[in-house]
């Protein structure tokens, strides 16, 4: 940790998302200074071996850099974790965050509804490398029923993009618990812990894009990993095997976040340069601020959506009729997110009539971004794989932003 002074009492978010991993003292910055170095010196032979045995400190910038560090420090203190690693995209967080625990012969769970890479990756990927993936329904009862004797990992997205399922995260973890697997949920649309930190929950890994409500403003690819601290790995053949020489003896409880920072940072080289992570801890600054006011306008979007006669299906957790409606009344806090989904009869022609909102395939932004998800985010993904995501020829995906509502629904208005 840094020596950034530490309350008596835990920190609220919003405190926390400002104040942590800032040290206190004469000169000391307010905010994190931006480190562009490539490597770190050493004053003797001794303390460079030291150094490259142990990865405590500071060496080469693949591995580790102050910047980076420090985004570490407040992802964890934001989460709840026990350590994170920051890598240079969501897709590379996911990827870290499965061969963590995964190797050739092993098996992965995942709900089916899904950002479209990360099916991607479980269905195209993971295979070359002779990891097998089964998807099934958003449910604890799917769940059970695939698992595998080899399974070593659960994965599922806290709130789905797009269709707004969520996940839930203490069944998911019983079951996977009583496999000897883990549990991973992707936290991206949970908005850095601001509205649910899953390991609290049961999780074992939290992965997320930093791209999206982290650095909030369509500027930054990064992302991160974090694990918690109650993580069983005795049942894992990648930690146990050697012995007295196996990671778990030798890593012991940091075992787990040094194999991700060893696998995303120095052997796959995914690397977060040093200025993205400062856009994103300044990003995380006004988190909170943001995405509770997305959260309030997507959720008075999808009520007038819902009544709108020229509208079809809308999808978004905060409303009552959505079938994971009381899932995310159990483990979300402080709203229900800022994506939802809703239908239109003729997609091309409602978002060439836009003005206000953007037609662009991210989410998160300052500004309100739409998308038409069965060509773009899901277009590669298998007919039957996005329905499963919650994804039809009509449907819009909305990221909602911080403009006025009334401007957002006159804009919709005039568009259809």
């Amino acid at each position: 940790m840094s020596d950034a002074a530490r309350p008596d009492q835990p920190w609220s978010y919003e405190t926390a998302a400002v104040q942590s991993a800032i040290p206190r003292g004469l000169g000391q910055t307010i905010g994190f200074p931006i480190h562009a170095a490539a490597a770190f010196q050493f004053d003797s032979l001794d303390e460079a071996q030291s150094e490259f045995q142990q990865n405590t400190g500071l060496s080469y910038a693949r591995l580790q850099n102050p910047t980076v560090r420090a985004l570490e420090e407040r992802l964890t203190t934001l989460e709840g974790g026990s350590a994170t690693v920051a890598v240079a995209s969501g897709q590379a967080a996911t990827l870290t965050a499965i061969l963590s625990v995964c190797r050739a012969g092993d098996h992965v769970v995942s709900a089916s509804s899904l950002f479209g890479g990360t099916t991607g990756l479980l269905n195209n990927i993971l295979p070359l490398m002779g990891i097998s993936a089964t998807l099934v329904e958003n449910t604890a009862q799917a769940i059970g029923a695939a698992l595998q004797p080899n399974t070593r990992l659960v994965w599922a997205e806290m709130i789905s993009n797009p269709a707004g399922d969520v996940a839930d995260i203490r069944a998911f973890a019983d079951l996977a618990h009583a496999q000897g697997a883990l549990l991973a949920i992707d936290n991206t649309c949970g908005g850095a812990g601001f509205l649910c930190r899953p390991l609290e929950h049961g999780a074992d890994i939290v992965a997320q894009s930093l791209t999206k409500w982290a650095g909030g403003h369509g500027s930054v690819l990064g992302g991160a990993v974090t694990v918690g601290a109650g993580h069983d790995l005795t049942r894992s053949p990648i930690f146990t095997e050697g012995g007295e020489n196996s990671i778990l003896s030798v890593r012991g409880a940091a075992a787990l976040a040094w194999r991700q920072r060893w696998l995303g940072a120095h052997q796959l080289g995914m690397t977060l340069a040093p200025h993205s992570a400062f856009l994103i801890a300044q990003g995380l600054e006004t988190l909170a601020l943001r995405l509770a006011r997305e959260s309030e306008t997507a959720l008075a979007l999808a009520r007038w959506l819902s009544a709108h006669p020229q509208v079809g299906k809308v999808s978004y957790p905060g409303l009552e009729s959505h079938p994971h409606h009381h899932l995310a009344q159990t483990y979300l806090r402080g709203g229900q997110g800022a994506v939802l989904t809703f239908e239109v009869p003729d997609p091309a022609a409602f978002l060439s009539r836009v003005r206000v909102l953007r037609i662009a395939p991210n989410l998160g932004d300052v500004r309100t971004l739409v998308v038409h998800p069965w060509t773009t985010t899901h277009g590669r993904v298998p007919e039957a794989a996005r329905f499963a995501a919650g994804v039809t020829p009509t449907t819009i995906r909305m990221s909602v932003g911080v403009e006025a509502l009334g401007d957002l629904q006159a804009d919709i208005e005039q568009a259809l």
